[in-house]
């Protein structure tokens, strides 16, 4: 499957058949590809938690209002941002690049998230955002089906997988082999509606 078909048949899915599981070697290749994902100043602040124990899910499933894609998926993935994965051994990000490159790279991530909080944290929600659609797209290429969520009780999620102190949760991608297709798209916007040339148009009130 090429990437258009992928992206064109991509869709939620919330019926997964309960009996079936990837393989480990199937779960790798796609968290391979997931992590070709980009990142600002490459600090690959996404972290995964691929949710296996089923005791576990049926807690997390009660946390999302009894959804049942949560436990009938053959992968959960919780996805959490590193809020500090800047200042954690940042070297390490830029190990394969000459030495200026990386001396250089290292202050500049320093000197951009040091003090800033609220970016640390936008950076995080961007960087999981972008690996969840590869997530995705590489999951349909293979064959499977998935489905992105955010309803769900964020704290409560993260005490049961032991979220550290300094990491969010950003969201829940649900994997499996589809028992039932999603309904047929109910409203794209018209590409004229999204997409501006240069600038957004001037509205009413703003040019009186």
């Amino acid at each position: 499957m090429d990437v258009f078909e992928a992206i064109s048949t991509r869709r939620s899915v919330r019926h997964f058949d309960p009996d079936h599981r990837m393989t480990e070697n199937e779960v790798r290749e796609l968290m391979e590809h997931v992590l070709l994902s980009p990142t600002a100043f490459n600090i690959q602040n996404w972290r995964f938690v691929a949710v296996e124990d089923h005791e576990l899910r049926a807690e997390i499933r009660k946390a999302a209002w009894d959804q049942a894609q949560v436990t009938e998926c053959s992968l959960l993935l919780v996805l959490c941002l590193d809020l500090k994965s800047w200042a954690k051994s940042p070297e390490r990000y830029w190990r394969n690049a000459p030495t200026a490159v990386a001396e250089s790279m290292v202050r500049e991530i320093k000197h951009f998230y040091r003090d800033d909080e609220c970016l640390q944290r936008d950076e995080g929600m961007r960087s999981c955002g972008m690996a969840a659609q590869t997530a995705m797209l590489v999951a349909r290429a293979m064959g499977y089906d998935s489905c992105p969520m955010d309803g769900f009780d964020f704290k409560r999620v993260g005490h049961l997988i032991n979220l550290p102190p300094d990491h969010r949760i950003c969201m829940m991608i649900c994997i499996g082999k589809t028992l039932q297709g999603a309904h047929p798209r109910s409203g794209q916007l018209a590409l004229d509606d999204v997409l501006m040339r240069d600038r957004f148009p001037e509205s009413e009130y703003d040019a009186g």
